[in-house]
């Protein structure tokens, strides 16, 4: 019985020991702080939140165990000195994270300290986008980054068309730093933040109304607020004053307002007055059964309002205890040690050497990064940069009493009409959004923007030149006329909106104005558009915005012309000298060959030297005209003779058309043959004055000044083109072919040489960003397919005089380049015919002639003699068997005659 005694003892004892020591190792609790405004719009629903979730963990059988979690909350009685110096009294006992701050501003300084002390500092109020791991490796975020919130509201911008937005914020680096991300996910839709509205930290009314009178004076009306809480909903009533909630405005908030109408709900009938027709966004929490049990849980704890900012808070609770129970299991140790740094500042009655670095603080932050759980808010888990998986917002529409949902933004799948939760047992439609009420009670999508200081009609510029009163036209009563004006005024006709304007000349009217100097004055506010021949070039578009173009104008070279009349050898015009001599030397090598393969055994290439070069001659040249007599008799010379015979079908049925072309059509004659010619010689060229041609010229291609000749009017043009070179004159005229029309219209000596060598247009100028702009581009289609810019075209630029006549310069001579294939594929048939032939020769020669083929035993052959011999061959007539037959038997006759006589 001892024994027995003796080994249970022992077999008890061991694993009552291990379970000692472990226990030993957990501590009996674990402290939190927690760092808030207890009466703040979200410390009130956060304190019950985290009650409530500390109470669920401790009741909890399966984390913890035997520890239990305290959290230890402070008031910071909306003093942002106080959210500093809180969590630094947590930081002198043994606490192990801290939840908090509340604010972005004093979490920046409270992660410097949780840094230096190995602290973990958790926050899902903190949502500055800027608060980067790299820098505060021990501040984790528990809620979604300030950056997708801004990148969904950059979305919705872009889903309506928007270009531009005002941005109103807070002046302190949580407003700052949103508002840039947002500019930054704008710029990404081409779209920007037209005016940045900050406002002090504490505004007050007056602010707020002087703030808001400038943002009616801008010409966007989308208006983003990142507001605080506390002066959010005074903004909307001053707005509502001022009557900036009434129709054509947008007004997109942030989170903020959507926490306010979750927790202050119902609100008041004025407040909710004051923000009819606005679209908040609100972080997405899934609706699960867990977030419904306590939903209704909620309803018992506290009559306040339950917002996502208590979700966040109960998840972060859960998270911590999650992290407490793996940071044990790993065999963690909750102990705080001195800081050598602050061990240093003994003395003085800050007492800063009281702070303590928790020894465990680098295995405890993995273990909260390490974290994945489902919880009220969805899925907690955060990805290698520390931001919360999966952000998604709703998108909420203020309507009546409360609002209503029409939409939601993922970061992975952008706006939709359903959750990114439920896509997949939903089938989805690709919906963007539902329909909005906006401000003013319409449903119809306001236009965002409005022109600057109402009241205030539009200054557009119109050059006043000297030259071609049909395009702008500047009379002496002051009023404006031409093509550009018309088509300007029918695009405005066509905007669902009124424009306000005015036409202002610019310019004296004697000297060209320099269309760049206007785009820059439009720059500049002088001018709000430039309306008449802007041609739009690289230079300008940097300066300002152009419309579609609605005349396409490049540059081409007009230059005397005379027409080619009937001469002695207008028979030849139709081919190049290349072409001819190709031709003609086709003729002779097709004649040789025919000769090569018919020689042998056709009389017809038979006889004396001359009878064969003059039937080889005439057979050739003769095909032209498919009348050679001569026939083929070997089947390579008829291969050879259809492929000739094709060949000389499509040159001489070109050769007709081209010949009757120009016997039939007047044709121009010029020197200059286009551009090229002009940069080849060194003779002068004329250009219009106060034109970027003079630019375009010099610079691109690479024209002496020297030989530049400025010209004012189409009078100027006739006169310098008429005397020429040699007498002051110039050569050629360069300008754009909407000008050049017009000068041909009624001058025929004239005419347009080479082709159009730039491609550009004429449009109209706006400032950058305008988005009048973007409409008059649409309403300048709408013209092109309506047919409306031809009839306006006709009527001004329509000439018939000589427009046509001076239109084309000599058509083309026909090019060897255009017949190449055909004079391929007729040479390689030639070759290939030879080669056969002289293959078959080659046989033919060794079956008669075997001991000259390959050479006698008894005497030796030189190579030379063989060739003799083998060309001798081919020379001599081939005759059909019946003929050496007949001719065999008559030599047999008259040997054996021969012998009857000798006997």
């Amino acid at each position: 019985m001892k024994w027995v005694l003796l080994m249970l003892i022992i077999c008890y004892a061991v694993p009552l020991h291990g379970l000692t020591k472990v226990a030993s190792a957990r501590p009996k609790a674990v402290n939190i702080g927690a760092v808030f405004t207890f009466n703040s719009l979200i410390g009130k629903v956060i304190k019950v939140a985290m009650d409530a979730a500390v109470e669920d963990v401790n009741a909890s059988p399966s984390i913890l165990n035997t520890t239990t979690l305290r959290i230890i909350m402070h008031d910071t009685k909306f003093n942002g000195f106080m959210s500093i110096m809180e969590p630094l009294h947590f930081m002198e006992s043994e606490t192990v994270a801290i939840i908090g701050p509340q604010r972005s501003t004093t979490a920046r300084v409270v992660a410097h300290v949780a840094t230096e002390l190995k602290v973990p500092i958790l926050s899902f109020s903190a949502t500055d986008p800027t608060m980067s791991p790299l820098q505060f490796p021990f501040f984790i975020r528990t809620a979604h980054n300030d950056l997708f919130q801004m990148a969904a509201i950059a979305d919705i911008v872009q889903f309506y068309g928007w270009r531009e937005v005002v941005a109103i914020y807070g002046d302190d680096d949580y407003g700052r730093n949103g508002i840039a991300s947002l500019g930054d996910r704008l710029a990404e839709k081409r779209c920007r933040i037209s005016y940045k509205a900050a406002l002090p930290p504490g505004p007050t009314r007056e602010n707020i109304t002087d703030l808001l009178i400038k943002v009616a004076l801008s010409e966007s009306r989308i208006i983003v607020i990142h507001a605080s809480f506390i002066w959010g909903l005074e903004l909307f009533n001053v707005a509502q004053n001022l009557g900036m909630m009434s129709t054509g405005y947008v007004w997109i908030a942030t989170n903020w307002l959507s926490t306010i109408i979750d927790t202050d709900s119902p609100l008041p009938l004025d407040t909710i007055n004051n923000i009819q027709g606005v679209i908040a966004l609100r972080p997405h929490t899934p609706n699960s059964i867990m977030k419904q049990n306590f939903v209704q849980r909620w309803r018992n704890l506290t009559r306040v309002g339950l917002s996502t900012y208590g979700l966040y808070a109960y998840d972060t609770v859960w998270l911590l205890a999650q992290a407490i129970e793996d940071f044990f299991q790993k065999g963690g140790n909750v102990s705080f040690s001195k800081n050598p740094i602050l061990s240093e500042l003994v003395g003085g009655n800050l007492h800063l050497d009281a702070l303590k670095v928790f020894d465990g603080g680098k295995m405890f932050l993995e273990s909260i990064l390490q974290v994945d759980r489902i919880g009220l808010t969805g899925r907690m888990k955060f990805t290698r940069d520390r931001n919360l998986v999966n952000p998604e917002f709703d998108v909420l529409n203020v309507i009546g009493t409360g609002y209503r949902t029409i939409g939601y933004w993922s970061n992975h799948l952008g706006l939709s009409v359903v959750p990114a939760d439920e896509r997949q047992n939903t089938s989805f439609s690709g919906q963007k959004l539902h329909s909005v009420v906006w401000p003013g009670q319409t449903t119809k999508v306001p236009r965002g923007w409005v022109f600057s200081n109402n009241g205030r009609h539009l200054r557009i510029g119109v050059p006043n030149r000297y030259r071609s009163e049909e395009v702008v036209s500047v009379k002496s009563n002051g009023m404006i006329t031409g093509f550009c004006v018309d088509v300007f005024t029918a695009a405005l006709n066509l905007l669902p909106y009124a424009v306000p304007f005015e036409l202002v000349a610019f310019g004296n009217g004697h000297d060209n104005p320099s269309n760049s100097e206007l785009v820059r004055l439009i720059t500049t506010g002088v001018y709000d558009a430039g309306v008449g021949d802007i041609t739009i070039i690289t230079e300008r578009t940097k300066m300002a915005d152009f419309t579609q173009p609605y005349v396409e104008s490049g540059l081409v070279v007009v230059a005397p012309v005379r027409k080619l009349g009937s001469s002695a050898m207008a028979f030849l015009r139709p081919f190049t000298p290349q072409m001819w001599l190709i031709t003609a030397a086709s003729f002779l090598i097709v004649g040789a060959v025919i000769w090569c393969l018919e020689h042998k055994h056709n009389d017809e290439f038979r006889g004396p030297p001359c009878r064969q070069f003059i039937t080889t001659f005439w057979f050739s040249f003769s095909t032209l005209f498919f009348s050679h007599r001569e026939t083929t008799t070997s089947s390579l010379g008829r291969i050879v003779l259809i492929i000739w015979l094709f060949v000389v079908l499509i040159i001489n049925s070109s050769y007709t058309a081209s010949l009757t072309s120009i016997l039939t059509v007047h044709q121009l004659s010029s020197p200059i043959k286009g551009i090229e010619t002009l940069q080849a010689n060194h003779d002068p060229i004329g250009y219009p004055k106060g034109s970027f041609v003079r630019d375009y010229l010099v610079h691109e291609l690479s024209i002496h000044e020297s030989r530049l000749v400025p010209l004012s009017s189409p009078e100027e043009y006739d006169k310098a083109l008429r005397d020429g070179p040699g007498k002051g004159g110039v050569a050629a005229v360069v300008d754009e072919r909407a000008y050049i029309e017009l000068f041909l219209s009624n001058r025929c000596e004239f005419g347009i040489v080479g082709k159009e060598f730039t491609k550009n247009g004429w449009g109209f100028a706006f400032p950058r960003n305008s988005p009048l702009a973007v409409d008059v581009s649409a309403a300048i289609l709408q013209l092109s397919e309506n047919g409306d810019m031809q009839r306006i075209r006709d009527k001004w630029l329509l000439r018939k005089a000589c427009s046509l006549q001076g239109a084309e310069i000599e058509v083309d001579r026909l090019e060897l380049k255009s017949f190449w294939g055909l004079f391929v594929v007729c040479g390689v048939a030639c070759v290939l015919a030879l080669a056969v032939y002289t293959v078959l020769m080659i046989r033919q020669f060794g079956k008669q002639y075997p001991e000259e083929a390959e050479g006698s035993i008894r005497r030796r052959i030189s190579p030379s003699a063989r060739i003799h011999s083998f060309l001798s061959f081919v020379k001599e007539k081939e005759e059909d068997p019946k003929a050496r037959s007949s001719r065999g038997r008559q030599l047999e006759d008259i040997s054996v005659n021969g012998s009857s006589r000798c006997n």
